[in-house]
């Protein structure tokens, strides 16, 4: 069978036949349509010979948006690339959430045209095919490099099968220690990028005059130090995935270049004048909010809309109920034979009181813990008393009241409660309860989530949020 063409959908013909004539010029045979209807009969016929497709999403007959809803099916079979002009980016950005594979800002580069149209059309043999897979149940062993069945990582494990087909730019969000560098590497493997570098640079962990010469390499002589000439991360991690964990920790400087470079597909080496081109994948992640950082001003809004394309949340381990018994049983498999200590399973009182944690480190803290009690403890049963207090459940820990909430029933506020709230908004009488709360709880926020009945992270949220609002006043 032939080469899979190019489908170029554009109505202007003097841009249609610019970027056929790029393209074949690379050795790519394209067709061109001008109108929606001619794209969506031409990609309908069974067995046709197009691969991927080029597409405006400003038609003369329909919306491109609205083609990619009204026909999903063809959007599984064939990798859409689509063209916006630079002030619809967002419109771009709900392009890639439909399942894109890329988007291009017009005018169009010709060498970045031909990169992604070389990457779309090497994911064809599995294209279609990873959405249209269930994910398997997960067991002890996990999935992708994570251990767990609870349905919050059910939903994680669906959404990497999902976007890993994807050039799209995954943001990753969620506390220390969930496992986002995991979720990061699961995306890479489960990508037609596979077989190329998966490269983790955290952000927070290089100094400032380092992270752009790490990111983007250097010249010998540019610097001091600079000893002989090296390449950075993205050019290391060319045609496969660069992972950028604490994203929110990079100067804002330096933030304007990696903007540069996702718009442009081309780094320049410090102290070089030429620029090079690289194709990559971007994953990032952070533990803090980024719309706050954002709204405080300390992370750019453009950065952060052109990296959120495909946003990803992983749970805290609190959330994951069945997984603590999980992960702690394979923790202590695999540690007691690092050790040389055979271990059974972790007996079910062990295990409640684990669950009844609220595991602030999440799954790098139970990991810790278990690690610990393998080194500690000879074996073969795992005794309570190896697990620190602090790990325990505060089963004789008195439930703390607001003392303005003491003995009132629902039914009968204190009046004298209700016209201290008058003139106030909900907001600040959210605000009010909460950091009541907290200073009963003598400061400790899970103790306060505890007393509202609501999550510890919904605290840590509120307070960020009004932090940013606080510095922005």
């Amino acid at each position: 069978m032939a080469d899979p063409m190019i489908l170029i959908v554009e109505d202007i013909a003097s841009l249609a036949l610019a970027y056929s004539a790029q393209l074949e010029a690379a050795g790519f045979a394209c067709q061109t349509v001008s109108t929606g209807t001619e794209a969506v009969d031409l990609l309908s016929r069974p067995l046709n010979a197009i691969g991927a497709v080029l597409l405006d999403l400003q038609l003369p007959d329909m919306d491109g948006l609205s083609l990619m809803r009204a026909h999903p099916d063809l959007v599984e079979r064939h990798p859409f690339i689509v063209a916006t002009a630079d002030g619809s980016i967002a419109r771009a950005i709900e392009a890639m959430r439909l399942g894109a594979f890329d988007f291009l800002v017009k005018p169009l580069a010709a060498h970045r045209l031909v990169t992604i149209m070389k990457s779309a059309l090497e994911t064809m043999p599995q294209h279609g095919v990873d959405q249209c897979t269930p994910v398997q149940p997960s067991s002890a062993q996990g999935y992708m490099g994570f251990i767990g069945m609870s349905p919050p990582m059910q939903t994680v494990y669906r959404q990497i099968a999902n976007v890993a087909r994807s050039r799209a730019t995954v943001f990753i969000t969620g506390e220390s220690g969930t496992g986002k560098e995991v979720c990061a590497e699961s995306i890479h493997k489960a990508s037609p990028r596979a077989a190329r570098p998966f490269i983790a640079i955290n952000c927070g962990a290089i100094p400032e005059d380092l992270l752009e010469s790490e990111l983007f390499g250097h010249l010998k002589g540019s610097f001091t130090g600079a000893v002989s000439d090296r390449i950075g991360a993205v050019q290391a991690a060319h045609g496969g995935t660069l992972f950028l964990d604490e994203i929110c920790e990079m100067e804002p400087k330096l933030q304007v270049k990696l903007l540069r470079f996702l718009q442009t597909g081309t780094i320049q080496r410090v102290g070089s004048a030429r620029t090079e081109d690289v194709d990559v994948r971007i994953i990032c992640a952070t533990n803090r909010n980024p719309e706050a950082e954002v709204a405080a001003g300390r992370f750019r809004e453009d950065l952060y809309y052109r990296l959120a394309v495909v946003p990803l949340e992983m749970p805290p381990l609190r959330a994951r109920g069945v997984d603590i018994a999980l992960l702690a049983n394979a923790f202590l498999k695999r540690y007691g034979e690092e050790e040389g200590k055979a271990f059974n399973p972790i007996t079910p009182v062990v295990i409640q009181a684990l669950g009844q944690h609220l595991w602030p480190g999440n799954v790098r803290e139970l990991q810790n813990l278990i690690r610990r009690a393998a080194v500690l403890h000879s074996g073969p049963d795992l005794p309570l008393d190896v697990i620190p207090r602090a790990a325990l459940p505060a089963v004789s820990e008195p439930v703390m009241v607001p003392k303005a909430m003491v003995a009132l029933p629902p039914s009968q506020p204190s009046m004298a409660l209700l016209n201290s709230l008058t003139g106030l908004t909900l907001e600040e009488i959210e605000r009010i309860a909460i950091e009541n709360a907290i200073d009963q709880a003598g400061g400790s926020l899970p103790v306060a989530a505890r007393m509202l009945g609501v999550s510890p992270s919904t605290l840590y949220r509120k307070r960020e949020r009004w932090t940013a609002q606080s510095s922005v006043a």
